[in-house]
């Protein structure tokens, strides 16, 4: 398979970090594409997160729009934006395409591909609801970085994962995290007994 991964300057580089380290894990995905926004390499630098550094990851400059994710010809699988900004999500919701991650986004919207916006924002204005109704209307998956606490994570990284399985699940990707009803109370999860 072939992912596109866009980051924006919202916070939560390390959820963009994890889900690059998951997809190069898996063996059905050949290719990685990375798209940053123009501030999000220094949200990521300020948040401590460094970027994978893969063979397999091609980056594109977000004012390339000759790139090839800004043609569907080009069939790219799947594409996440993580983490999503409103600001970003509502370009994408108006079809505007003036930079790679909007047309991107687009094009994967026409082709009724895959494509996952993984939202940092709250609380949620008007505007960006009836944006991310425009997005689900149009096929897209709207997921809140909201991580859950059923599996009693241990650490920040197993909170972040929470979210980013969920991603990768959306991108059609296996993965062998969490899943509710594997367990019962009383039973062992990650080394903590469920009440």
């Amino acid at each position: 398979m072939k992912i596109l991964v866009a980051i924006t300057a919202a916070s939560g580089a390390i959820y963009a970090r994890q889900l690059i380290d998951m997809l190069l894990a898996s063996p059905r995905v050949e290719q990685v594409g990375l798209v940053l926004s123009s501030h999000a390499g220094e949200v990521a630098c300020w948040e401590g997160v460094g970027l994978p550094d893969d063979r397999r990851i091609v980056r594109f400059g977000n004012d390339d729009l000759f790139a090839p994710p800004a043609s569907g010809s080009a069939r790219w699988e799947a594409m996440a934006v993580c983490p999503c900004t409103v600001g970003t999500l509502g370009r994408i919701a108006c079809g505007t395409g003036q930079t790679l991650i909007e047309r991107a986004a687009d094009v994967m919207l026409k082709e009724r591909r895959r494509l996952v916006l993984v939202v940092r924002e709250t609380p949620l204005s008007l505007i960006h609801l009836r944006n991310m109704t425009a997005l689900t209307e149009a096929g897209a998956v709207v997921l809140p970085a909201s991580p859950s606490f059923y599996s009693r994570p241990a650490d920040i990284e197993d909170l972040c994962r929470t979210v980013t399985e969920r991603v990768l699940a959306l991108l059609g990707i296996e993965t062998q995290g969490y899943e509710w009803g594997t367990t019962r109370p009383g039973e062992k999860v990650g080394g903590k007994t469920e009440d």
